[in-house]
């Protein structure tokens, strides 16, 4: 459940009432789990995986009721304003012009006494991004690559022009993660309160138009010294695109990250568990090996792979609270990966049946140390993928489906499609997986509709899908603990 989808009446979910009620429907089904997608500001596409910051957080899940509550808005100053019209989706154009207006308000009516703003202050922890905030709103909010040469190069002496000029707004964009984390903190208390561990996601990469790039360009990324990127991340032709993806985020210059022995992203794995239980690290095949597309290509067929750092990434790294997302193409390098650091893998159901009776994604092929999706938020839902299926493609998934079913124990209902998918559910509560993850959207077994998000488009509808109140129904949650207590997850 992305925070962003979560039920409010800010036109996304926020922080606020109601991620605490669905923390009360996770306690109450059982779950001992709450996936989020990243709490990153989003940037091009509305996506979360390309972001201003790769560790900023997004100032539109900031709740305004908890702000009323702390005295720094009242009623009038968001009761009217217009966060969109359909309930079910998130206007991203809303979201832009309205949230920081309103978010300003609570700044001024913010005492800068507060010693926990003070202490905050002096941590720095979001200076960085605070700064180029300041400048892209200066710049109309342009990429960094077009703002003015000596801002655009980070000149020492430019930028403290402009931290005397334009302070403020440096402060108001500070003051927006110092919100978030506050608001954040509490929730994520009360989730352990009730038994309920976060797991976050981290994006391998970051969008070029970003602090990182701006500050560390000869540090981190292979850029040359104006910026300007030779090759792009993506992935070849894979099961989500006939052309692979061509993602456009720079990529990484390993060579030069070795030889301070890869501390920004040493830096980056403690900053994600200060806020997150477990981690989940997107696309982690790439540290093994890493597709690099010609920044001119016309489609992602045109890459090449190249060597990642491997596991000397992750030498002296103690924490073991890690998701591998190994997904696409894997080969002997990545699975070696992953036994070298021991992270568990995902399964995914809907991968499962192209035919080949050792298809690893079949239930009878998990082992415990993976982590079990019937999809995942690049996936069409669970329903529209059973409902989609050709006539030929259909009558070979029952025929395996039942057998799975048939293997394991567990009844395989086809009345309604809805049924089929509580079948799914089941039978992946008991398999052998550690983890079993599941899409909201497949658990009240939604349609096309309610898909989140479709890779290698541009859609006005990634990222957008939004759950309503109704949508928490007391009924799912007690079928959900019936399987947690039979299965003794």
């Amino acid at each position: 459940m992305p925070v962003s989808s979560l039920p409010s009446p800010f036109g996304i979910g926020t922080l606020g009432k109601g991620a605490y009620e669905f923390i009360d429907w996770l306690q109450s089904a059982g779950m001992r789990v709450w996936q989020v997608l990243p709490l990153l500001p989003t940037g091009y596409g509305d996506s979360p995986y390309q972001s201003f910051a790769s560790d900023a957080l997004n100032p539109y899940f900031i709740d305004f009721e908890l702000l009323k509550e702390d005295g720094l808005l009242v009623g009038e100053d968001y009761e009217t304003v217009d966060f969109g019209d359909n309930p079910s989706r998130v206007d991203y154009g809303k979201q832009f012009t309205n949230k920081t207006t309103i978010l300003r308000k609570a700044f001024a009516a913010f005492n800068r006494k507060n010693a926990a703003w003070q202490a905050f202050l002096e941590r720095g922890k979001y200076a960085d991004f605070a700064l180029f905030m300041s400048l892209k709103v200066r710049f109309g909010y342009a990429p960094w690559e077009e703002w003015e040469t000596p801002l655009k190069n980070a000149q020492p002496q430019a930028i403290e022009e402009h931290k005397s000029q334009y302070g403020e707004e440096i402060l108001f964009w500070q003051f927006t993660q110092f919100l978030f984390l506050r608001q954040w903190d509490k929730l994520r208390d009360y989730a352990h309160e009730h038994g309920v561990q976060i797991m976050g996601d981290m994006p391998i990469y970051v969008a070029y138009d970003s602090v990182e790039t701006w500050l560390h360009r000869d540090g981190l990324f292979q850029l040359d010294e104006e910026g300007n990127v030779a090759m792009r991340a993506g992935v070849p032709p894979d099961a989500f695109s006939e052309d692979g993806q061509f993602w456009g985020n720079p990529v990484y210059d390993w060579s030069k990250m070795q030889q301070n022995n890869y501390s920004w992203w040493k830096e980056r794995f403690a900053y994600a568990f200060s806020l997150f239980d477990i981690v989940r690290i997107d696309h982690f095949r790439a540290f093994d090996r890493y597709y690099a597309i010609p920044t001119g290509a016309e489609t992602a067929k045109e890459g090449e792979w190249r060597d990642g750092p491997k596991a000397k990434l992750f030498e002296g790294f103690e924490n073991s609270a890690i998701v591998a997302e190994d997904l696409g193409i894997i080969d002997d390098g990545v699975r070696t990966l992953l036994k070298e650091t021991g992270y568990p893998g995902m399964k995914v159901f809907v991968f499962a049946f192209d035919g080949n009776p050792d298809n690893e994604y079949l239930p009878d092929k998990y082992d415990e140390n993976c982590v079990v999706y019937t999809g995942t938020h690049d996936n069409q839902t669970l329903r529209a993928f059973l409902e989609e299926m050709p006539p030929p493609e259909r009558k070979a998934f029952e025929t395996e489906l039942e057998k799975q079913c048939l293997q394991a124990d567990t009844p395989y209902l086809t009345e309604t499609t809805e049924d089929e998918c509580q079948s799914i559910v089941r039978l992946l509560f008991s398999s052998k997986a550690d983890t079993v993850i599941v899409p909201m959207q497949d658990i009240l077994a939604l349609g096309k509709d309610a898909r989140l998000n479709a890779p290698s488009t541009v859609s006005g509808e990634n990222w957008t899908y939004r759950f309503t109140q109704k949508d928490l129904r007391r009924r799912k949650a007690a079928w959900l603990k019936e399987m947690t207590e039979e299965y003794n997850r």
